[in-house]
């Protein structure tokens, strides 16, 4: 079995991971009912004997001791990551994997990057290798923060880079949060694009997710609850819109969407924790979604939306929950896949599924959908056995689709606006080692990148043409 470590850097990374190992541990509770520490439970936790300290030895086998994530915190400012210390949660996170500071990188990349890179990069990379030596077989990295802010956009990118330079062969899968236009932080257009830049050199996948898309979903099912169409019994072991029968008890506005990024991060990971008939390997899903290095993002959706609810609902028909991933409604950008074009594309699905019911809904699905001429036959699929807390069954697709282009392109145009009048510019000059090239060669990444989909578009809709055979004399 192989062990994954969660990077969580700056507020929006700590509140969803936050809610990602709530979650975790809710879900292993409910299919481990004697305690004990199985390989499961190691891929994302490790069993440490506390009866001596917190330095205890780790336990690989019996009764589970004391579970700590494998996991490291870091954030500029010391307020989420408090109260993630003072809150339910405190005993899974092991007190030397927290890297804090007090005064916030100031909405500013450069300050993440630049000045807190170099000042806690060691300190970053004793923690990261310190995590490491306590997993056998380390395969994966996950990075969760957000693109608009300081420290999430700039010293999660450097913690990136960093993960490259020190385990170049451990896979980087990074969930990046990406401000909506309407973003009360000025700078997010600069913050996003110098992150962007850092994404396309050094991120195996990337997962982007939009905050108006995690808002609209949210307000859907409240809108669905508020007119009686879901019913009207609230659950008690919700997992999504609110906290209840979570560890959580204060509810904040934010949490319903960091629950949704949380809910993506259980069922990518599901196939690495749990067994299943036809189990997907995290490194099966860059190995197979991404052809060319630079366009690894991955559009993500969740099906059926009703499982994001805390309500008692029916379960959809398995059929519709396939639908149901390739609509708009269920992105979790603002993107249309069916009216784009992919090139490859994973479904892992929980629950009580068969590898039937797999092929005949890709097989119906398959002419509505545009592949590449070359990859026509580019689905991947993962069956994973355990379902989520309180659900039959769920669906997580995973596009490497050409409908995420018209996000590059406006948050490149909201960048230009401010960068043609050189606003706010000032406060990213004073930085040492930041220059204006910085600026021209992360917008220039930026439309190359666009450039590249541009190009693939380009193919869409022409005649398929077969590769030419060699020719055999006879």
């Amino acid at each position: 079995m192989t062990q994954s470590v969660v990077v969580q850097v700056g507020q929006c990374g700590n509140q969803v991971g936050c809610r990602f190992w709530d979650l975790a541990l809710r879900e292993h509770a409910a299919v481990n009912k004697k305690g004990m520490y199985d390989e499961a439970l190691s891929s994302f936790f490790r069993n440490v004997d506390t009866r001596s300290g917190d330095n205890g030895p780790d336990i690989y086998k019996g009764k589970i001791c004391s579970l700590k994530a494998r996991a490291l915190l870091i954030d500029m400012e010391e307020g989420v990551v408090n109260e993630i210390l003072q809150g339910p949660l405190r005993d899974v996170f092991d007190s030397k994997q927290l890297i804090t500071d007090v005064s916030g990188s100031g909405n500013n990349w450069a300050v993440g990057h630049k000045i807190y890179g170099c000042q806690y990069r060691e300190n970053i990379v004793e923690k990261l290798r310190k995590t490491a030596e306590h997993c056998d077989s380390l395969q994966c990295f996950f990075i969760i923060h957000s693109m608009g802010g300081g420290t999430g956009s700039g010293l999660g990118t450097f913690v990136l880079n960093l993960l490259e330079e020190e385990f170049p062969e451990v896979y980087r899968f990074v969930t990046s949060v990406y401000p909506s236009g309407e973003d009360d932080v000025i700078t997010s257009p600069y913050n996003s694009v110098l992150a962007m830049k850092e994404l396309n050199e050094h991120a195996d996948c990337v997962l982007p997710i939009e905050n108006e898309s995690l808002f609209e979903i949210v307000n859907k099912i409240h809108q669905m609850i508020n007119s009686g169409k879901l019913g009207s019994t609230v659950k008690q072991n919700s997992l999504v819109t609110s906290s209840a029968g979570s560890a959580k008890t204060q509810v904040k506005p934010f949490d319903a969407m960091n629950n949704i990024v949380a809910n993506l991060l259980l069922n990518l990971t599901s196939s690495a924790r749990f067994e299943g008939s036809l189990n997907m390997d995290l490194n099966e899903i860059s190995m197979n979604l991404v052809p060319f290095p630079r366009l690894h993002y991955l559009v993500s959706s969740l099906t059926p939306l009703y499982t994001l609810a805390d309500v008692n609902v029916p379960s959809r028909r398995l059929d519709q929950m396939f639908s149901d991933a390739f609509s708009r409604d269920h992105q979790l950008i603002q993107a249309d896949p069916k009216h784009s074009l992919y090139l490859a594309c994973a479904l892992l699905v929980r629950g009580n599924v068969q590898v039937s019911d797999l092929r005949r809904n890709i097989e119906r699905l398959k002419p509505s959908l545009q592949f590449v001429s070359w990859n026509q036959e580019g689905w991947k699929t993962g069956l994973c056995s355990v379902p989520p807390v309180g659900h039959s069954h769920s669906l997580l697709a995973l596009a490497n689709n050409t409908c995420v282009k018209p996000t590059f392109i406006e948050l490149k145009d909201r960048f230009m606006k401010l960068y043609k009048k050189k606003a706010h510019l000032h406060h990213y000059l004073q930085i040492d080692g930041m220059e204006q090239s910085c600026f021209s060669e992360a917008v220039s990444s930026l439309s190359d990148l666009i450039e590249e989909y541009n190009e693939l578009d380009a193919t869409k809709g022409g005649p398929r043409v077969d590769p030419s055979r060699l020719k055999i004399a006879v």
